[in-house]
């Protein structure tokens, strides 16, 4: 199975194949990947909405990842992950729903104006 999800703009692909409950980030181990112990637990937020252990442990997780930030990257993820877990079983809708995991964010930076500094920083007026 396969799914996306998406943060600013950092876009992530899941790839759901049977296996061993492994967890791999462009081809490295998700801990290793990220070494901030919250990242993982935002990562691993789906898994722990359904309560269901199960499914972690009798699938693995092939994602790729690019474009953005490192914690735009992590809610792709987990956007993606939570994507594909509705995908496997729509029962897990309502409590996906509950916690805001299927609703992307689509906030983005916004673009800079011409006469202006940034997109809404003006330069300083002096009267003499």
């Amino acid at each position: 199975m396969y799914s996306t999800g998406r943060r600013k703009t950092s876009s992530a692909r899941i790839f759901l194949k049977n296996g061993s409950g492994k967890i791999f980030i462009n081809k490295i181990i998700y801990y290793k990947y990220f070494n901030c112990k919250i990242k993982q637990k935002i990562i691993l937020q789906p898994f722990k909405v359904i309560n269901n252990d199960l499914f972690l442990n009798n699938h693995d997780l092939y994602i790729t990842v690019k474009g953005g930030g490192i914690c735009s990257q992590v809610i792709a993820i987990r956007h993606g992950i939570s994507r594909i877990i509705l995908k496997y079983d729509n029962s897990f809708r309502r409590k996906l729903k509950n916690y805001n995991l299927l609703t992307r964010d689509s906030r983005k930076v916004e673009r800079k104006k011409y006469g202006l500094r940034k997109s809404r920083c003006r330069h300083q007026y002096s009267k003499r």
